[in-house]
């Protein structure tokens, strides 16, 4: 099949997948609208109908009055002369064109209206798939391709519900006006709409592969546009360092540019076509009144016809290029259409849905059992037959060189990552389906960069909580716990104060320990953290390090350390290399066990002379 042919399977494909996420009661409201069309289609009908006899009773009124299929109507109805049907017929036909006025335009609303509805739906749907991804999916994904399908992409699929109203509508519309205007001229209506059917399939057959590569390229500068975006903007303090605004701006403009010619590409074919056909219109109807003028009667006795016939053609036109327009349309969002389902498709765990479980209740030890762990089938061994046993309430310090597993481990015990072989045991109970959850309620984790909201600062301790859900209490002896208590209080708003975005109004000290705040706001029992005091001055880092000390000793506290004098004080650290244990012990055990441990004392004096 040529690649450039659009896949009307696919397409069809996709939108039955997207229509299988719609709620019953949005479906409900799609067949309301399809009822609705109809309605508006008869309405279409019926002030067509009106023209020949509004016309026919200004042009000829005796031809109407004396007709016979209406002559006895008339008379019955009290109506003599062909005076009298004047003023009625012209309050009727003015009647008939509002109310079929009224009845496009709430069509026209009720559409729209639902076709954005179905995007909300749409568009918070994938969102929530997406976040209950599992990590390692997250991990291998490019974060700006998702920004770009939930913010940008998503208008694609509204716009083709959009389309596929419009075109239903359409075939509706035309039907009906067929019907008419083949009951005034069965030759003339035939020979028009064969015409313009003609005309728009063909420009269809030639307009395809253009509208097949366009669809391709604005799928693909979305997401370079947001890219550039985030690059630009996410490293700001680099980019204005470096005096790189030039570079920034020139990649964001060939995105943006590449996207905004493709879809004025797809734009200009669905709407071109318009002007041709109008012209075509225009010419037929000159055609007609030649014609018509040449029969029997002249063109005083064709003028009801032909004013029918061209009201019809006025209707037909429009519906005909409602129709191109909307099918250039889907085909040109196919892509994006596509990249939406697949998101839409996502499975959803359903043990991460429940929202009321207890944290599990850990009382003696967490044990690695030979875990293996690799990110591919294909990929190294990050983790190869890890074995080891952390006591509840200890501290446990995990060093290593670059490469050597630590965060992956924690990323395990955190059950972020599920083993590739092994176990991961608390109190010798394994660790997956639905005790994932339940276990992850009992770990708080504290990262090397926290995340901080552009809010206040109980809602970045309490973070995830309804503003209106936050225990102020307990944020206040989080930060207590954390010493950040009296800096949160020499703000003039205290606690409401605002951190500004990513916490720029903070220094690095001070964002680590609402990071700790935070993880102790969860009321969790085990506290991860990774590496998370790495980029902080000697000074700052000892500073957060006596707020972890000073913490109760009920809580289990596993600290990942670029610093081996981070971990001094810890119960017991664990040396790792290439996904093993290497050594195991106090600092004190593993500067005389160790060899590999007092090399890396070494090499940090070194890189730190006078410590």
């Amino acid at each position: 099949m040529n690649p450039f042919i659009p896949p009307t399977d696919k397409i069809l494909s996709s939108l039955l997948r997207t229509w299988m996420h719609l709620s019953r009661r949005r479906k409900l409201q799609f067949w309301l609208v399809l009822g609705f069309m109809l309605i508006s289609a008869i309405a279409e009908v019926v002030s067509l109908g009106s023209v020949l006899p509004f016309l026919g009773i200004l042009i000829a009124p005796d031809r109407v009055i004396n007709h016979p299929a209406v002559s006895g109507v008339l008379q019955s109805m009290g109506f003599t002369s062909a005076d009298q049907l004047v003023l009625p017929l012209t309050l009727l036909f003015i009647s008939v064109a509002l109310i079929a006025g009224v009845i496009r335009t709430s069509l026209l609303w009720f559409s729209t209206r639902l076709s954005q509805a179905i995007g909300t739906d749409i568009s918070v749907e994938v969102y929530r798939r997406t976040l209950y991804q599992p990590y390692s999916v997250h991990v291998g994904r490019n974060s700006s391709g998702m920004i770009s399908a939930i913010t940008q992409k998503i208008n694609h699929v509204v716009g083709t519900l959009l389309s596929i109203l419009g075109i239903i509508s359409s075939v509706v519309l035309w039907v009906a006006i067929m019907i008419t205007l083949i009951a005034i001229d069965p030759k003339v209506a035939i020979i028009t709409f064969s015409g313009f059917g003609f005309s728009y399939g063909l420009i269809t057959w030639l307009v395809r592969h253009r509208l097949k590569r366009n669809s391709q390229q604005i799928a693909q500068e979305q997401t370079s546009v947001v890219k550039a975006l985030q690059e630009g903007l996410g490293g700001i303090r680099d980019v204005l360092l470096d005096g790189t605004q030039k570079v920034y701006c020139k990649i964001y403009r060939q995105a943006e540019h590449s996207l905004r010619r493709a879809t004025a590409n797809s734009e200009f074919v669905g709407g071109s076509p318009r002007f041709a056909m109008e012209a075509l219109g225009m010419t037929l109807i000159a055609v007609l009144a030649y014609e018509l003028s040449r029969q029997a009667g002249g063109l005083v006795s064709a003028v009801p016809t032909l004013g029918a016939l061209a009201l019809g053609m006025q209707r037909l036109l429009p519906a005909l290029q409602q129709s191109y327009y909307s099918w250039t349309w889907i085909v040109g969002s196919q892509d994006s259409l596509v990249d939406i389902v697949e998101l839409l498709d996502q499975p959803l765990p359903t043990e991460k849905l429940q929202s009321d479980l207890s944290p599990l209740c850990f009382e003696d030890t967490i044990r690695f059992n030979n875990v293996c762990f690799r990110y591919s089938s294909d990929g190294p061994w990050v983790l190869d037959g890890l074995n080891l046993s952390i006591k509840k309430g200890a501290s446990i310090g995990i060093v290593g060189r670059t490469g050597s597993g630590k965060s992956t481990m924690l990323d395990l015990l955190m059950g972020l990552l599920l083993p590739t072989e092994g176990e991961l045991l608390v109190d010798d109970q394994l660790i997956c389906d639905n005790r994932i959850r339940v276990w992850q309620k009992t770990i708080a984790h504290v990262p090397q960069s926290i995340y901080l909201a552009d809010s206040t600062i109980a809602e970045n301790i309490a973070f995830g909580v309804p503003s209106e859900a936050i225990d102020q209490a307990r944020v206040k002896q989080a930060a207590e716990r954390a010493q950040i208590s009296d800096f949160i209080e020499g703000f003039s708003d205290g606690y409401n104060a605002f951190v500004g975005e990513r916490g720029v109004r903070l220094s690095g000290g001070q964002r680590q320990r609402l990071g700790i705040a935070r993880a102790l706001y969860k009321q969790a029992t085990v506290l991860v953290f990774d590496e998370a005091t790495s980029a902080l001055d000697n000074m700052t880092e000892q500073s957060v390090m006596k707020a972890l000390e000073e913490l109760s000793g009920d809580l289990t506290v596993l600290l990942v350390a670029h610093r081996l004098t981070t971990v001094q004080a810890c119960d017991f650290i664990i040396e790792l290399e290439q996904g093993r244990v290497l050594a195991q012990g106090t600092y004190g055990q593993l500067c005389e066990t160790s060899p590999s441990f007092r090399e890396m004392i070494q090499s940090e004096r070194k890189r730190t002379p006078g410590h």
